[in-house]
């Protein structure tokens, strides 16, 4: 079985999924780099292996159009995020992780506190933090999961964990669309 934590698992919906398709109604951080692609329709399967600080490959290439299935691998004894997008997403979805770690919803291997999900009577901050980003899969130590995208444009891209202070330690790598 594969064990992964979709950002949609990750905040109590879900446990134990094999994709990491969420809602395409959300898309945070995804315009213009693509969307989730069909299962049925996969034009080739990488392997991505992530360690505590580092990916593997370190560099990845593919074609306008091309729908790509991701297959992941958390060797590491914390909790890892594979996550697509532009620079500045990822800038912005780590302050997002690090206020997770911070409230409880999340910990160094897993998700942790999901009551306090969405809830504190106003606290919009809180109320905020509902992620189903469909560009993002978190991977719990020893764990494997997927993710399924189709490229829509040329473009240049990053593969980040934004899990806090990941990516500063070298856990990002560079993607192109050409």
């Amino acid at each position: 079985m594969i064990k992964s934590i979709p950002f949609i698992a990750a905040f109590g919906l879900i446990f134990g999924t094999t994709s990491a398709l969420a809602s395409p109604s959300h898309s945070h951080g995804t315009a213009g780099i693509g969307h989730p692609g069909d299962p049925q329709r996969v034009d080739r399967t990488l392997e991505v292996r992530m360690g505590d600080h580092f990916f593997e490959p370190k560099a990845m290439n593919f074609k306008p159009g091309e729908t790509v299935r991701f297959v992941l691998k958390n060797e590491g004894v914390v909790l890892h995020e594979f996550s697509l997008g532009e620079a500045a997403a990822h800038v912005a979805h780590q302050k997002e992780m690090a206020a997770m770690f911070q409230n409880g919803m999340l910990s160094l291997t897993g998700a942790h506190d999901m009551s306090k999900m969405g809830h504190g009577a106003g606290d919009e901050t809180m109320a905020d933090m509902v992620h189903d980003d469909p560009n993002s899969v978190l991977l719990e130590p020893g764990a494997d999961g997927e993710l399924i995208w189709t490229f829509s444009e040329q473009t240049e891209l990053e593969f980040a964990c934004n899990v806090p202070g990941h990516y500063q330690s070298g856990m990002v790598g560079k993607l192109t669309v050409r």
